[in-house]
């Protein structure tokens, strides 16, 4: 006859309560990965309306040259001055970078020819929803926006400067589709921006009108 020790029956339960928060916490995180993934998976949604991300009825020349990387658009106004316009969202949608892209260097309205810095200087990345997002760089103090907030189409986001690897004030601006830069479209209509193999400008005039969530 054999009997049942009470220590050996006490000390199995540990163990299966073990596994089994084991097993929930795995279940957690294969449905947190696929909560992550799943939507990177997904076919980007239909293009936003965008607009011109600067003040409505203005005329700004937009442009490329050699070197440039494809799509990437220049944005310099064709009258009054440069430094310190408004620079506004061209559709809605959630901040989700604001800070510093790289270094500032010293090119301030003071000193316009102060020491470049790199990259993009102060910046803002603002995701539209459907795989679509926006980029601004180059702008002149920190974002008027933070991670995280919600701005809608024609709110100001910054201030048109030259931080960063910027010969002139302008605004450097892209349209993103999933991971990859795409030609901009502004009002419903491509601006004609693809390759940077040649010097390429073209003027429009901003309908970014603002007010829409």
């Amino acid at each position: 006859m054999t009997t049942d020790n009470p220590r050996r029956r006490h000390a199995r339960r540990p163990r299966r309560r073990t596994r089994v928060v084991l097993a929930i916490g795995a279940a957690a995180a294969v449905l947190a990965v696929a909560a992550l993934a799943v939507p990177l998976l997904l076919p980007p949604g239909p293009r936003p309306l965008f607009h011109l991300p600067v003040a409505c009825g203005e005329t700004w020349q937009l442009g490329t040259y050699p070197g440039h990387d494809d799509y990437d658009v220049d944005l310099f106004p064709t009258e009054g001055e440069a430094w310190g316009r408004p620079v506004l969202a061209s559709a809605a949608g959630t901040v989700t970078e604001a800070g510093i892209n790289g270094s500032l260097g010293g090119r301030t309205p003071d000193d316009p020819q102060g020491p470049r810095g790199r990259g993009g200087g102060y910046w803002v990345k603002i995701d539209h929803g459907g795989r679509w997002e926006t980029q601004y760089l180059h702008m002149l103090e920190p974002p008027l926006v933070e991670v995280g907030q919600k701005v809608a189409q024609g709110q100001q986001i910054g201030k048109l400067g030259s931080t960063g690897n910027s010969g002139a004030p302008h605004l450097h601006y892209e349209q993103r589709r999933g991971w990859e830069k795409v030609e901009t479209w502004f009002d419903g209509e491509p601006s004609g921006i693809t390759h940077d193999d040649r010097e390429y400008t073209v003027r429009r005039t901003s309908n970014n009108c603002g007010g829409q969530p």
